[in-house]
């Protein structure tokens, strides 16, 4: 048996490795390692920018008692109270997401109004970066580059006028980084066994937190999952094993809300914090068009594209070229329409997200005013991501590359007008100065956007704590407060501000105070408030 020759093929010469390397994209050219350290290095340059330019543009906005009431739990955390015993909170507690967040910038910075523009800038850059990165999914290249460019871009400048509903407090818009975290795993890890007990572990922790992940991540990932499995039964016709992942990730759905409520259970039952209610109510048919007028308008202020109503110039400008950033999210929605089920899991995901959470707004009874966009502020980063993926080769196709980059330039020249504007103090820091200046330490308002902001606004040297009036009776506000608060045995409450610079009886908290407490010693009346002074303890009157 004969062999036939082998035909080696001739290597090309040195020279001409050397002259093809030199015309590869010189990051080709680095090393792995040095590839991997050298992009690292740009998101760890493009955060810290971000967070710059963040942390000015939020300090625009002055903080209230929102943003307050987060700093006192997690001071009250910090200081030998991690269950918030005593603590009545809003219908959003964000222990799990923002509170950790909250303990860790007061650890260092103590207890500050610009602890609330700090935590709300490291909030917005995560997302921006990560919107970015889900966005980019394994590609790479150029075409990585335009993912997540446009992504990023679409989040990257929000004006001053969506600054409150974005980057004031924490208010649903930290709750998304949970979501986006859930569609990296699925994007990444694809089918594997973990990735249902992942799943498991971010919707319980997000859950515990926020109930509006609800809408965002549990109701479509078991849309989502519900749907592929079928498909994979019914019309492509498997066997019923192979839907394992599917069901997986119902179960870790479902798993995961009942733990949250378990663990919520289990800090109330255990004396930790109390939750008011969310409204689930259903909006009556005659409030529909309400609701869609302002889920529209909670698209523009998302998006920065508020700008109805502003003087035509530069603001009016970039508010309408932001119009650009909800058409890409659009149009992104629409193709992922056309072909749901057959994307990857993570795609359908978002997509189902962005719709899900639109529906639940315009069906839903939270769609009351411009500032209640924050409730779909999911739309925001999770829409961003899906344009990212799903149009930034069909842009690069159709030779639109530049003109998105010139509307990239545009935002950014906002975003740095924005960063330059001059910083505004918190609510109520003039009467905290003047509080501290008159030696009152603790007393107590019927106004609630007085009361915590007014607190932390003193570093906590001042306390003015919020109560409710109804009939005759004077009695804590249980929202966002501690009732150990109000002891009359711990506490000497002396003072009560009353909002606003008119006739202080005229107020309907008025009277109610005056039955309880008597006549004041003293009244000063301030620009924008009225403070009475009493010569007793006015907790003692409390009911």
């Amino acid at each position: 048996m004969s062999r036939l020759p082998l035909t080696l093929r001739p290597s090309r010469p040195a020279d001409t490795r050397a002259r093809t390397e030199e015309r590869l994209p010189w990051p080709r050219r680095l090393q792995p390692a040095a590839r991997a350290a050298l992009t690292a290095a740009g998101w760890l340059a493009a955060a810290v920018a971000l967070f710059a330019c963040y942390l000015h543009v939020s300090r625009t906005v002055p903080a209230n008692s929102d943003g307050a009431s987060i700093a006192l739990q997690a001071w009250a955390m910090l200081h030998g109270n991690p269950l918030l015993r005593g603590w009545w909170l809003s219908d959003v507690v964000f222990y799990t997401t923002e509170l950790p967040q909250y303990m860790i910038i007061e650890s260092v910075h103590g207890l500050r109004p610009d602890d609330i523009h700090i935590a709300a800038a490291m909030t917005y850059t995560l997302l921006v970066l990560l919107a970015a990165f889900v966005a980019k999914g394994r590609a790479s290249g150029a075409e990585g580059l335009m993912r997540a460019a446009l992504a990023a871009g679409i989040m990257v400048a929000p004006p001053q006028g969506s600054v409150y509903d974005l980057m004031l407090e924490p208010d649903h818009v930290g709750s998304v980084v949970p979501v986006l975290l859930l569609v990296l795993v699925l994007d990444r890890a694809g089918r594997r066994w973990f990735v249902p007990v992942l799943a498991f572990l971010l919707v319980a922790w997000a859950l515990v937190a926020d109930q509006v992940i609800l809408i965002s991540m549990v109701g479509p990932l078991i849309i989502v999952a519900v749907v592929r499995g079928y498909r994979r039964l019914a019309v492509l016709g498997r066997k019923a094993w192979t839907a394992w992942f599917e069901v997986g990730l119902i179960v870790a759905a479902v798993a995961g809300a009942v733990a949250a409520s378990r663990i919520l259970k289990l800090i109330k039952d255990s004396g930790g914090f109390r939750v008011n209610p969310v409204n689930n109510q259903l909006a009556w048919f005659d409030t529909l068009p309400h609701n869609a007028l302002e889920t529209i308008q909670a698209f523009l202020v998302l998006f920065g594209a508020n700008f109805p109503g502003h003087q035509i110039g530069f603001v009016a400008a970039v508010g309408l070229l932001h119009l650009v950033g909800i058409g890409l999210v659009l149009w992104a929605v629409c193709v992922a329409l056309r072909r749901l089920w057959r994307l990857p899991i993570a795609v359908e995901l978002m997509a189902v997200s962005v719709c899900f959470t639109v529906l639940a707004y315009l069906l839903g009874p939270n769609a009351l005013t411009a500032q209640s966009s924050r409730e779909i502020a999911a739309v925001l980063p999770v829409g961003a991501a899906l344009a990212g993926r799903l149009l930034a080769r069909r842009l690069r196709r159709a030779r639109l590359a530049p003109a998105l980059a010139a509307v990239l330039a545009v935002y950014l020249a906002g975003l740095a007008f924005y960063a330059t504007r001059p910083p505004v103090p918190a609510n109520n820091q003039t009467l905290a100065a003047w509080l501290a200046q008159h030696r009152l330490t603790y007393g107590l308002t019927p106004s609630y956007w007085i009361g915590n902001s007014t607190t932390v606004d003193s570093g906590g040297k001042i306390a003015v704590r919020t109560v409710q009036t109804g009939g005759k009776t004077v009695s804590p506000n249980l929202w966002e407060i501690d009732l150990r608060w109000y002891s009359a045995k711990a506490h000497v409450a002396n003072f009560v501000v009353m909002p606003g610079p008119g006739v202080w009886r005229d107020n309907p908290a008025a009277y109610p105070m005056l039955h309880s407490f008597g006549k004041p010693a003293h009244v000063y009346v301030l620009p924008d408030y009225t403070v009475l002074v009493w010569n007793h303890n006015l907790l003692s009157q409390l009911t």
